[in-house]
């Protein structure tokens, strides 16, 4: 079956919206708003989290709850059994925003107008799961959303609206992710409109020009205090909130925070050693540069202040973290 983009487009669509995390609710939140007929939400099927393993709903099943919306939440989406349920619904339109599975083409080819994707980063920059850390990560200045039309590559698709965003100086993983969730909602109501108004046209990406943001893992989260402050800065940033960037002292683990550069160029140092401290922060020398870390964190405990934290976990000058 093949879906074709002839003709007018229909007003409202049949949506079927696809998505999970909160990343993705200000964009169902936004199509409910605006008067679109949604037809179905597909989210991740609920899963055992914390210490009491209770069933955890995903941030996308309790707004569709709130709203009345009927609920499926397959296992594979691209199977064929959940493809006839989709196929039944007869959509005009599939909305994906942070699903969290691969699509297949037999899922894809269902609605008539095909299925849009809303991606945080300026495709074909930063393809795949984690674009918005690792923007962050790169110390990039700016990053933005792409609407896309999908097909079975990983973000691979003919790009039809993009914004751009600016980074701002120290900007975290976390504060990133909440500023490009809130104004996904009204990026995916200007695609539609562009769609409609046929304004948008496909362009198709550039795959010279493509970058890769992995998966995070805790695996990255270690400081290697040789590297430049920049650098350092750049990961406790992408990994703030979680995991989490950490460094050791005597065997140790210290969490740290909100981190800034205060001298890029200073050399002679000893990467790890404690610089100093103040009320507000504490300074470590690095290979390249002076890193000043505002809030830190031990295992069990809450993320503290420096000051506050300090006086309660001594870290004189001349300490080496990191060993």
């Amino acid at each position: 079956m093949k879906n074709s983009h002839n003709g007018s487009f229909p007003d409202p669509p049949g949506i079927v919206f696809m998505g999970t995390p909160d990343f993705a609710v200000p964009s169902l939140k936004a199509l409910v708003k605006d008067g679109h007929k949604v037809l179905s939400v597909v989210t991740q099927p609920d899963r055992p989290k914390g210490r009491g393993r209770k069933l955890f709903l995903s941030p996308v099943k309790r707004v569709a709850q709130e709203y009345g919306i009927k609920i499926l939440q397959p296992e594979k989406a691209s199977d064929g059994q959940f493809c006839d349920t989709i196929r039944s619904l007869e959509p005009d339109l599939l909305i994906v925003v942070a699903f969290g599975q691969i699509l297949k083409n037999n899922l894809l080819m269902i609605p008539r107008w095909g299925a849009i994707n809303i991606h945080a980063s300026l495709l074909p920059k930063y393809r795949g799961a984690a674009p918005i850390h690792w923007a962050i990560l790169d110390n990039e200045t700016k990053t933005g959303l792409t609407a896309m039309r999908m097909d079975e590559g990983l973000d691979t698709g003919p790009v039809l609206l993009q914004e751009e965003v600016a980074i701002i100086e120290h900007e975290t993983a976390g504060s990133l992710h909440d500023r490009l969730a809130g104004l996904s909602g009204n990026f995916i109501i200007k695609t539609l409109k562009g769609l409609a108004e046929k304004r948008l046209k496909e362009i198709h990406q550039d795959p010279n020009e493509a970058t890769y943001a992995t998966k995070i893992d805790r695996g990255m989260s270690l400081i290697k205090w040789d590297r430049s402050a920049n650098a350092i800065s750049g990961l406790i940033r992408a990994l703030d909130p979680w995991p989490g960037a950490f460094t050791t002292l005597k065997g140790k683990e210290i969490k740290l925070f909100s981190s800034r550069v205060t001298d890029k160029k200073a050399r002679d140092q000893v990467p790890g050693r404690v610089a100093g401290q103040s009320e507000s922060s504490l300074l470590v020398e690095t290979g390249k540069g002076v890193l000043e870390i505002r809030e830190l964190q031990i295992p069990g405990k809450k993320r503290l202040p420096a000051g506050d934290f300090l006086r309660g976990f001594a870290l004189e000058r001349g300490t080496i973290l990191g060993n």
